[in-house]
């Protein structure tokens, strides 16, 4: 696939990014601004309804992810959170149970929608250092369907990359373990594909090898791929068609959606084998990180775009210090995750000179 040449915006362009160039942004690939490829697209897009199935551009983007995935068929959502909710609650009811790692982005971040919204009750389990929760306690976790005290188990809820426990990539095979548990227990299984992208780069597979055992699998547009809005959830025709319904009652019917979805296919067309590069930069950062005394960080867990690392207890330096005085001192934006994580994100808008940049200001922060 072709990708956009790097190019920082400037001149006309400007005004476009005004509150974004005065920082350096590594919270998430989610603040990646759209292209110029992406600007021009939106602006040429040809557009209908898409509540009445007449917008072009969703309906090519749909066909598009459909086929990348493996899948029959496609809907194109508002969010990643929109896509997993709708996932769920089309292969889940009221009084069901999923069964999810506690880390996951679904549990963790998604305001408890699967609860709040659908009565689906969360069973959570731990996960390991990459995310993967362990096969037997999932199978064991699984309810007697028959014993009315206890929610029926309907649905196993997976993710690669996993966010969580530093965009690990997890491999086909502890999907395929998942996928043996759920045949023997008449379970659905769905994967948040968040940044599927990012692993099926990282791991040298196409992501249709990462989701072949889910039943249904959503990705982001709007994260290392670097569209301004939009996730696409994919499965079954039979389960797009009941996912449609759901979309529907949660206000995400978007009419000219098409303007969003020509963002979107020319991210599938130019920004996916660049993720590379990012995965590159994330490297070069977490081993300058890790160079500085005082900073806790697994360079083996560093695998595609998203870098975690702690700050030693001598320091005396919180987390949230730390990123206060990155921001207020030096004009680089950084995350924290809970218990004292500070978590740093490679994407398009992130070159060399940004790395640079935030492992200087870091060494003057921890000096």
């Amino acid at each position: 696939m072709k990708s956009e040449l790097r190019s920082r915006p400037s001149g006309a362009q400007r005004s476009c990014y005004r509150v974004a160039v005065d920082r350096v942004d590594f919270r998430s690939d989610t603040v990646s601004w759209p292209t110029p490829g992406m600007r021009e697209a939106m602006a040429r897009a040809a557009v209908g309804d898409d509540v009445y199935g007449e917008d072009p551009p969703v309906r090519r983007l749909e066909r598009r992810a459909a086929d990348l995935m493996g899948q029959q068929a496609a809907l194109f959502v508002a969010s990643g959170t929109m896509g997993n909710l709708a996932a769920i609650l089309a292969h889940a009811g009221r009084g069901d149970e999923a069964i999810l790692g506690y880390d996951s982005h679904v549990f963790q971040w998604e305001a408890g929608s699967m609860s709040a919204l659908g009565g689906v009750f969360a069973h959570v389990l731990p996960t390991d250092a990459r995310g993967r929760m362990d096969l037997e306690r999932v199978a064991e976790a699984v309810r007697d369907e028959h014993d009315a005290h206890h929610p029926r188990t309907r649905l196993i809820l997976a993710e690669n990359s996993f966010s969580g426990r530093g965009g690990a990539a997890l491999p086909p095979e502890y999907f395929a373990g998942l996928r043996e548990v759920a045949d023997r227990h008449g379970l659905a299984m769905h994967l948040d594909g968040a940044r599927i992208w990012n692993a099926a780069v990282a791991l040298g597979l196409e992501p249709s090898v990462l989701a072949r055992d889910a039943d249904s699998v959503t990705f982001c547009l709007s994260k290392g791929l670097c569209a301004p809005v939009g996730s696409v959830l994919c499965g079954s025709r039979a389960f797009i068609e009941r996912a449609h319904r759901i979309r529907k009652s949660l206000g995400g019917g978007m009419r000219q959606a098409g303007i969003l979805a020509a963002a979107g296919l020319v991210a599938l067309d130019t920004m996916i084998d660049r993720l590379a590069e990012d995965h590159a930069h994330a490297r070069t950062l977490a081993e300058g990180l890790a160079a500085i005394r005082g900073v806790e960080l697994d360079l083996d867990g560093v695998q595609t775009n998203i870098v975690h690392f702690r700050l030693a207890a001598e320091r005396g330096l919180t987390a949230a210090a730390f990123v206060d005085r990155m921001r207020d001192e030096h004009g680089i934006l950084v995350g924290t995750n809970p218990v004292n994580l500070v978590r740093a994100v490679t994407h398009y808008w992130v070159g060399p000179d940004e790395v640079r940049a935030f492992l200087d200001a870091a060494r003057r922060v921890l000096g």
